[in-house]
């Protein structure tokens, strides 16, 4: 697990690639003894038998199309293009991770995941803290934003938004617009089912990775030229770029 240590920010993560293979490896090695079926009907993806051993998962990762290859379990975009080993981490924590249990419609707080407490205050920092960083008092904006990346409104604060980062992992960014004496305040809220999908600190990824796409929202592609880096899970990170 990652060691979100006082002081702790995603950049001090940039230089694990190698920690990263190796738990990628563990995963992959550990999801190929299980059935693709159960593993497809678990995690709410689905999964199209190419040959008897041959196959290939799909699914959506923030509104686009992914495809994780049977059994090598190797991560491509709709373009073809194989994604960067942090996004393939992240989805491999979740194929392992989800045990099927029903989203719950019950909002919660980082911080109210079990485990998030006490990186609470980093998570924010380069969560909520960044998207009010970009959009301050310009909730307009921040509304466009939330709209260009396939966020669905809902009454909640000034203004918020329910995001898919996966099938069974709803997110909600939610903005409450400050004035010239209280500044405004963003939260990135999970569904408290989160847990049963990825680890904290996959959804510690989660979080920033969304706070990026907001932060750039006419990026079309996988690859957003703006460097923010993501926290990881297993101890390892790489800087992802804003993909996907």
């Amino acid at each position: 697990m990652t060691n979100f240590g006082p002081g702790w920010r995603p950049s001090h993560l940039e230089n694990s690639s190698s920690q990263l293979a190796g738990r990628m490896h563990e995963l992959r090695s550990t999801l190929q003894f299980r059935d693709p079926g159960l593993i497809a009907a678990r995690s709410g993806i689905s999964y199209l038998m190419l040959a008897p051993d041959c196959g290939e998962f799909h699914f959506s990762f923030f509104g686009k199309a992914v495809t994780l290859t049977w059994p090598d379990l190797k991560g491509f975009s709709d373009t073809d293009d194989e994604l960067s080993p942090i996004l393939q981490a992240l989805l491999l924590y979740y194929l392992i991770s989800a045990d099927g249990t029903a989203v719950t419609g019950n909002w919660v707080s980082f911080a109210d995941l079990p485990g998030g407490r006490m990186y609470n205050t980093a998570y924010q920092g380069y969560s909520g803290d960044e998207i009010i960083k970009t959009f301050g008092f310009d909730l307009p904006a921040f509304s466009s934003a939330c709209v260009n990346v396939g966020g669905t409104p809902v009454e909640i604060g000034s203004a918020s938004f329910v995001m898919q980062a996966l099938p069974n992992l709803p997110m909600l960014v939610t903005y409450w617009l400050g004035d010239e004496d209280f500044r405004s305040s963003c939260k990135i809220l999970f569904d408290s089912s989160a847990i049963h999908y990825l680890p904290i600190d996959g959804c510690a990824i989660a979080g920033s990775i969304l706070a990026g796409k907001l932060r750039s929202p006419k990026s079309s592609n996988f690859e957003d030229k703006r460097n923010h880096s993501t926290p990881t899970s297993g101890n390892v990170g790489v800087q992802t770029n804003g993909e996907l």
